[in-house]
């Protein structure tokens, strides 16, 4: 038998630098500054600016089961709008678009779990989620 090589399992760990802030109408708001990502491969931690992610995702009233996307964000400095474009091979509105190329959320109502996730995914693919009480 022929001998292969050792392959790598690993999970990548992280945690986004986010700051949850709520409005005079009870209404929450996510900021989303950056990333960080723990790389297994050098041991070193990984900071990733907003234009180093690629997406970012809200639950908003996460059930601690499973993570439902309700509001969704792209960010970064690699002209993703045009990749979005070319991507659904349609045109979207300039001001859809705007709506979501954000590091700020949509406010929303408190959620009735009391508890919101936020998903980060930066342009190597590195997929962090984090759980928040509120």
């Amino acid at each position: 038998m022929k001998k292969t090589g050792t392959g790598n399992l690993f999970m990548v760990f992280g945690e986004p630098d986010i700051e949850i802030n709520e409005d005079k109408t009870d209404k929450i708001k996510v900021e989303i500054n950056g990333l960080d990502v723990h790389d297994p491969t050098t041991g070193q931690i990984r900071s990733n600016s907003t234009s180093d992610i690629a997406c970012w995702f809200i639950d908003t009233d996460y059930n601690g089961e499973s993570f439902i996307v309700r509001q969704a964000y792209f960010t970064g400095t690699k002209d993703p709008y045009k990749k979005l474009m070319k991507t659904l091979k349609s045109d979207i509105s300039e001001e859809a678009w705007e709506s979501l190329y954000s590091t700020s959320s949509m406010p929303f109502n408190k959620p009735s779990t009391g508890k919101i996730s936020v998903k980060v995914i930066n342009h190597y693919g590195d997929e962090v989620m984090q759980i928040y009480k509120v």
